[in-house]
């Protein structure tokens, strides 16, 4: 088999992005993009709008990162990457803010009981210890860029669990496959490519493995405890 080239390897991340990118439309679309661009909808709180541009402008970011990436401009991407680390923290801290003002949003207009919203605080909080994680492990190796260039990807896939939460994937094997799909697609080219799947993709499938069983703990009485304690002070 003839060898891989270094070119063919750097575009097959902006492959991955466009999947990535494909997910998050495809679970948004419905309760988000779609409306917001097809005119008039329910008003939503401001602080959930700028979520969804950060979140956006998050994507479009690491797609602009991947194509310097692979055209060469290494040094431009280097610049970038400078901003992205403050827009990554930026990211994380209004994910934690709607991490609480979500479910007390939905507590207040009678949507949601107390023990709903409870339950679904375990969702966020969970996405945002991974992205801290991921991204600060990005961040610690990008000098390394074996390491660095797979640990991106993980970090927006941690965030992507709430995009394929809103596909209403029934089976719970089905619902975890969708949402790892690319780094299964990473750890598949790995093999292709390099004969082998490199520690940082082990090491994540494994994270985010331990960090899917939170699904099976919403309703259970120990954690909502810890979410109506989370919740009540605000309300």
């Amino acid at each position: 088999m003839a060898r891989i080239s270094g070119d063919h390897r750097r575009r097959f991340y902006v492959l991955l992005s466009l999947v990535l990118f494909g997910i998050v439309l495809k679970g948004f679309w419905p309760s988000y993009f779609g409306p917001m661009l097809g005119g008039p909808s329910a008003p939503r709180a401001w602080v959930m709008h700028l979520h969804g541009a950060i979140f956006t402008g998050w994507m479009l970011l690491l797609l602009l990162q991947v194509g310097l990436a692979a055209t060469g401009r290494l040094a431009a991407h280097r610049r970038v990457g400078t901003f992205g680390i403050g827009y990554g923290v930026v990211l994380w801290v209004v994910g934690l803010v709607v991490s609480w003002a979500a479910p007390l949003m939905h507590i207040r207009a009678g949507d949601w009981t107390m023990d709903r919203a409870a339950g679904f605080m375990i969702l966020p909080l969970v996405d945002m210890v991974l992205w801290a994680r991921f991204f600060g492990g990005a961040i610690a190796y990008r000098q390394r860029p074996e390491i660095h260039k797979r640990l991106m990807p993980a970090a927006t896939v941690s965030l992507a669990f709430a995009a394929v939460a809103r596909m209403q994937i029934k089976p719970p094997p089905l619902f975890y496959l969708t949402w790892v799909s690319p780094m299964l697609i990473g750890m598949a080219f790995d093999l292709w490519a390099r004969k082998r799947v490199h520690p940082a993709y082990w090491i994540s499938m494994a994270a985010m493995t331990l960090a899917f069983v939170r699904i099976f703990f919403m309703e259970s009485e120990g954690w909502l405890k810890i979410g109506r304690a989370l919740l009540k002070p605000l309300l």
